[in-house]
């Protein structure tokens, strides 16, 4: 199994972008997804969490902003709006599975880089 992270880029502040974490085969549920995103020289930090029940939880600082959502099939997405300097990061997916073989898969995606500068 592999988590494919995609959707970074350059984005201006105020400006949007969306993030997708695939799963490379087929997920039965998922006990918990993670974005993290990690700034050159700070620690890597939970930005938003889904969990197997559909609850959220967000950072206090992309509250109202970012948006975590699952396709119900193999896919988390991060919507993120009204983006400022401060959350250029490179943005990873932690995921902890359950896939359609039984198995249990818990792991790390590549990360995307996102930059929000004018």
């Amino acid at each position: 199994v592999q988590l494919l992270a995609s959707g970074g880029g350059l984005v201006q502040p105020g400006g949007s972008l969306r993030l997708s974490c695939a799963a490379s085969s087929s997920i039965r549920s998922i006990n918990v997804m993670t974005w993290y995103r990690q700034a050159p020289g700070k620690t890597r930090d939970s930005v938003a969490s889904i969990f197997s029940d559909g609850s959220r939880s967000y950072a206090d600082s992309v509250k109202g902003r970012f948006t975590i959502s699952s396709d119900n099939a193999n896919t988390v997405y991060l919507q993120m709006q009204s983006l400022k300097p401060e959350d250029t990061a490179v943005y990873y997916c932690h995921a902890d599975l359950l896939m359609t073989s039984g198995s249990r898969y818990v792991g790390w995606g590549q990360g995307t880089q996102v930059t929000v500068s004018s």
